[in-house]
């Protein structure tokens, strides 16, 4: 069984369409394990519950953003070895730096097409 086949992702983002893009983007990919969520808080009280591989969340988010989120789930036993990629129209050198500074794995920039995101989340797990 390839790393793809037992990946398991979660993909939070406010936005319907967002979050259509993201799941549509790692299907492609062959990763099928997949589940979103539309806001920061609900997803940290599901990956506490159950953990996945790697988080995928947009950072403007109402409520809990995605820095937010990132740093809660370090903070969290069980959930603080979780990858997690933060996708954001606007990866400013500040965000990119507090990212860091919290464990961030990752960053990409909207818009995306599925090459880049896969390059970008086979820097965090390997290769799928």
């Amino acid at each position: 069984m390839s790393l793809k086949d037992s990946l398991r992702v979660m993909i939070v983002d406010d936005m319907g369409v967002s979050r259509g893009l993201l799941v549509q983007a790692i299907e492609e990919m062959g990763i099928w394990k997949n589940q979103a969520e539309n806001d920061g808080r609900a997803a940290l009280q599901k990956l506490i519950a159950d953990p996945v591989h790697l988080v995928l969340s947009d950072y403007n988010m109402p409520g809990m953003d995605g820095l937010q989120l990132l740093q809660a789930l370090r903070q969290n036993r069980s959930t603080a070895r979780i990858g997690f990629i933060l996708v954001t129209g606007n990866p400013t050198p500040d965000l990119v730096s507090k990212g860091k500074a919290l464990g961030l794995n990752n960053i990409i920039k909207k818009p995306f097409t599925t090459a880049t995101m896969k390059q970008c989340i086979e820097s965090v797990v390997g290769r799928l």
